[in-house]
């Protein structure tokens, strides 16, 4: 929500979140409650949802993934009921937005002193900074984007709309596709009452026929559920407006945030988790060709000073304790320390599938 904006209100007078998650899921029949609360350990990877779950999933008839949540269902790591928000993200959320606030403090004092910088200016304009630079982001979408649509990348049109729906929301984003000109990379983000998504073009492609529907799924769940967690309101940003100058904390809370949006794309579509993070770490026509469980394993033994601090200064959690984090649904991702092991883990007996002789993913053929 923006300053100034006029929002409809609620029966108590509030202002209501168009992009708020509702309750009116029917609750399944015949589902059996321990399956909400099943957990994943490592090495036991979800393949496929139990048989309580039959029904086919949007626009891919026969791809086995749970139905939307029902009612007051409770939050998890599974993929069968709401996603859980990572337990370190409101902590550090606090922690941020107290630093955020004394900043702000300091800088109006400095301002009404007289001593003041560009940085001082910075702070104290920053409501209408933030305000300025979604307005630009969002018109730069409208005006350059493909907007997707039943008629144009309809697929993806219907990943977002399932995806709204499988969170609860009450409106869905809207989602556009860009030229990525090489780069991997998709976003959500929001101005006004509007939220979105943004898919480049080169991550887009590992979606289209007999190539990584499943995987476009994982992703687009990913970003709606940042959508879904208030990632991309403003005044959550506004209150963030530090994160850039605490190199460690602020990337701390992008983590934890980042972790919660994983949850999403698990809960959206899980069999789409394992080639989304193949092609995070080899682009999207070597993605078939990484070993996900192997990669996942290396979490747990690449230690280090300089591996904690490459993890620290990220804005995403690093990828082998990211896969970890996604076989591993017994707990949340770990956000400062490398997960560890088991007792008794190890490499398989026979060793990891090989990938030796398959060959990429053919790129797309043209349609000129």
């Amino acid at each position: 929500m923006q300053p100034f904006e006029p929002q409809p209100s609620d029966q108590a007078g509030r202002q209501a979140d168009p992009y708020a998650q509702q309750g009116g899921w029917v609750p399944a029949q015949n589902t059996p409650a321990a399956s909400y609360a099943q957990q994943y350990t490592s090495g036991s990877y979800p393949s496929a949802p139990p048989a309580a779950y039959p029904a086919p999933y949007g626009s891919y008839p026969g791809v086995p993934v749970p139905p939307a949540p029902p009612q007051r269902q409770p939050r998890g790591l599974s993929p069968f009921g709401l996603p859980a928000r990572h337990s370190w993200e409101i902590p550090m959320l606090v922690v941020v937005v107290v630093l955020t606030a004394f900043a702000y403090l300091i800088a109006l004092v400095l301002l009404a002193t007289g001593n003041f910088d560009q940085y001082v200016l910075a702070f104290a304009a920053a409501p209408l900074l933030l305000w300025f630079g979604r307005g630009v982001n969002y018109a730069s979408q409208r005006v350059n984007g493909v907007k997707m649509s039943p008629t144009q990348f309809p697929e993806g049109y219907q990943m977002v709309v399932d995806a709204a729906a499988r969170f609860g929301m009450a409106k869905v984003p809207d989602a556009y596709v860009v030229l990525g000109n090489g780069q991997i990379n998709a976003f959500a983000s929001g101005h006004g009452f509007r939220r979105y998504v943004v898919v480049y073009s080169d991550l887009f492609e590992i979606g289209g026929a007999a190539r990584e529907p499943d995987a476009l799924a994982f992703i687009i769940g990913h970003e709606v559920g940042h959508i879904a967690a208030g990632h991309t309101s403003y005044w959550r940003q506004l209150g963030m407006f530090l994160v850039p100058f605490l190199p460690i904390v602020g990337n701390s809370l992008i983590r934890a945030q980042e972790y919660t949006a994983d949850n999403h794309g698990f809960c959206n579509r899980h069999t789409g988790a394992s080639a989304a993070m193949g092609t995070l770490a080899a682009g999207k026509y070597m993605n078939r060709l990484v070993g996900f469980d192997e990669m996942a394993d290396r979490a747990a033994v690449e230690k280090g000073f300089f591996v904690w601090m490459v993890n620290a200064l990220s804005s995403h959690p690093v990828l082998t304790w990211r896969m970890w984090a996604l076989r591993d649904r017994s707990r949340h991702g770990k956000l400062f320390l490398r997960p560890a092991p088991p007792a008794g883990a190890g490499v398989p007996a026979g060793g990891y599938a090989s990938s030796y002789g398959q060959v990429p993913a053919s790129p797309p053929k043209s349609a000129l």
